[in-house]
């Protein structure tokens, strides 16, 4: 029965956060920066097994305040798919239940502005979460794969300036090597979390420095030809 309260408080309280509006200054905003680690590219069938959230405030990333867990999986992955996430499959039987799981993932969202890397995979993958809480993802969603080819030239921008449909967007490894930032332990849902929120307030800088930037205006230049999202 507690159980079940502190999951009714955590969608209740998720679906209640207020979110920073569209014409919020993006550094005013708070952001919810997401890595999944999966079974597979299909929410329809494959498994969240790993999740990972770094919020990003002012313009910084939070790490003392990152969020992590591990999902235990309906079945055991493949030998390779543990392999590429660095998870043994006694860390999957320990870890939590993905309603158990579903509880840090929605205090890490709530009121935060979603931020991924090619973020077709986040999104859907939480929403077929979310549904079965019968919840809806909320709020824009942020993409540093099309922002990155949205940086000016002249700028050590990632890519062509032309946003490219999303099969060919730019890795995360590589989005940030060409911004000199750091990789932080690739394929692992928070090393994959942290480099995304750099990722996201370096080019969020970059692009403020041509004009101001909002949380809407950061949506919208997430926008790609989402007929081609297959890859990342």
């Amino acid at each position: 029965m507690a159980l079940r309260r502190r999951r009714s408080h955590a969608a209740r309280a998720y679906a209640g956060a207020p979110l920073p509006s569209l014409d919020t200054p993006w550094r005013r905003a708070d952001y919810a920066v997401v890595d999944l680690e999966t079974t597979g590219l299909d929410p329809r069938r494959d498994e969240i097994i790993s999740f990972a959230c770094v919020p990003v405030r002012g313009g910084r990333a939070l790490i003392g305040a990152a969020a992590k867990t591990e999902v235990r999986p309906g079945r055991m992955p493949g030998a390779d798919t543990i392999r590429i996430h660095g998870l043994r499959e006694s860390d999957l039987l320990a870890a939590p239940k993905p309603e158990r799981a579903l509880e840090t993932m929605l205090e890490a969202l709530s009121g935060r502005i979603l931020v991924a890397h090619a973020a077709w995979v986040e999104t859907g993958f939480l929403s077929t979460a979310l549904r079965r809480a019968r919840l809806k993802l909320r709020g824009p969603v942020l993409d540093t794969a099309v922002l990155a080819q949205r940086v000016p030239e002249g700028a050590a921008a990632v890519g062509e300036r032309a946003v490219a449909p999303a099969d060919s967007l730019p890795g995360l490894s590589r989005a940030a090597w060409a911004l000199n930032l750091p990789v932080h332990r690739p394929h692992h849902a928070d090393g994959d979390a942290l480099t995304t929120a750099q990722l996201f307030i370096a080019v969020a800088a970059q692009l403020e420095a041509v004009e101001p930037q909002t949380v809407g205006s950061l949506a919208e230049l997430s926008k790609a030809d989402r007929r081609y999202e297959r890859g990342r």
